[in-house]
């Protein structure tokens, strides 16, 4: 293979630029996945990004034309660039070196990019001004974005004032500006405290600026104002290595969540039958209701266990040996069981509850009369089960074919 030239990169100067030609200057295989063969394509010149700085790659086409007239439409499915800075296409389909192409990028996916990383430049920049949390990184995922802010988190209040600034701003149409600078240049410009932050490397900076109000070290591709960033949303915080993470949307995808969060509203007002700004009184009242369902609900099982407590102890001629209906679950046993040896004169209780396929046994007893955790413990080991707890009651669970001979390992051990 000959030696690769790096490629000029139109999206630096041209983010806007979604076609392009260009000529094949290398070609590389990557892998074979199933069988097919992987590869990746140098150009002389490319539109399309590759992924870098929490900033994914651009998707799209190659199309080479062959004297015929007859297309090779050639996708690619992942650009990179390599420690050489050397630009890599990924593809299934090969072209030769020397090839004449023409390149489209996926423009949804291309503006969608620019929209929330521009919106994240605004984000951190009204974030590190306002209230001295500063960001650490950034990662622009599929359906959110999220910076990781250093230092103290933002309230609930400060955070609504954040996303107010930023979409007054935005609605400035406050144009970016994109500008290359020397490396020594952009070190002045950090000590002057006029750029947040200096990437890792030397030669020409590339700056990308929002007049009076961010200037910033940034490789990645940009709307022209601010206008175009669209309304932004944050949508949640939480906790992540010390560091608060910040999620939030931007332009076209913040508005198709706005409106699918919207028919949400709609068809839970719907569902509870009241109106849509009455919703949450619907809701506290219907989790009232359930509360005090829950506690009556308590109240009858406990009604219930004692009366089936007391017809059992009646009925046995020592310990109480059941199995439960199918509509009673393991929490009754467990209840059943206490029930038992609580409030009738039965030593010991063994009840058990079949729920799918397991059988989940409960055995208790009156105080000194049975090691219950030992006990249980013991018959389950017999089957390669596990089990255990206390000496007045253990719990464990066996295979609902394995339920038989667990009784069976059990009654001997019983008084």
């Amino acid at each position: 293979m000959t030696e690769v030239q790096s490629a000029n990169r139109i999206y630096y100067d041209e983010p806007a630029t979604l076609e392009f030609t260009a000529e094949v200057t290398a070609i590389r295989e990557l892998a074979r996945v199933d069988g097919q063969q992987v590869w990746q394509i140098a150009l002389d010149r490319t539109a399309f990004y590759p992924t870098s700085g929490g900033q994914p790659y651009d998707t799209g086409v190659l199309v080479a034309t062959a004297r015929s007239g007859a297309s090779l439409e050639v996708p690619i499915t992942n650009v990179e660039e390599d420690e050489a800075g050397e630009v890599w296409h990924t593809t299934c389909k090969p072209l030769q070196e020397g090839t004449v192409v023409s390149g489209r990028i996926d423009a949804t996916r291309r503006r969608d990019h620019m929209q929330q990383h521009s919106g994240q430049h605004l984000l951190s920049a009204i974030l590190d001004r306002d209230f001295a949390a500063r960001t650490v990184s950034f990662h622009l995922g599929d359906d959110v974005s999220t910076i990781d802010l250093e230092g103290p988190a933002p309230t609930d209040a400060q955070l609504k004032a954040v996303a107010d600034e930023a979409n007054r701003i935005i609605a400035a149409a406050l144009p970016f500006g994109v500008r290359d600078v020397t490396s020594e240049e952009a070190a002045t410009m950090k000590e002057q405290g006029l750029l947040r932050k200096l990437p890792p490397r030397s030669g020409n900076i590339r700056i990308v600026e929002i007049p009076g109000i961010d200037t910033n070290a940034c490789g990645g591709t940009h709307v022209a104002t601010t206008a175009e960033i669209g309304p932004l949303l944050l949508r949640r915080t939480e906790k992540v290595r010390g560091n608060l993470r910040l999620s939030f949307i931007c332009g076209n995808r913040a508005l198709a969540v706005a409106n699918a969060d919207f028919h949400r509203l709609q068809e839970a007002a719907s569902l509870l039958t009241t109106a849509t700004p009455e919703i949450i009184t619907s809701i506290e009242r219907l989790r009232a209701e359930n509360r005090s369902l829950q506690k009556e609900r308590v109240n009858l099982l406990e009604e219930l266990a004692s009366l089936e407590a007391a017809k059992l102890a009646s009925v046995a001629h020592g310990s109480v040996i059941y199995s439960l209906p199918s509509d009673r679950d393991a929490a009754y046993a467990k209840l059943l069981a206490s029930k038992v040896v609580r409030e009738t004169t039965a030593p010991v209780a063994y009840i058990v509850a079949y729920e799918e396929a397991r059988a989940n046994a409960v055995l208790a007893a009156k105080s000194g009369v049975l090691d219950c955790g030992t006990t249980l413990r013991t018959a389950l080991n017999t089957l390669g089960a596990r089990g255990g707890g206390s000496a007045e009651m253990a719990q464990g669970a066996v295979p609902l074919e394995q339920a038989e001979s667990l009784l069976n390992a059990l009654r001997p051990l019983l008084p």
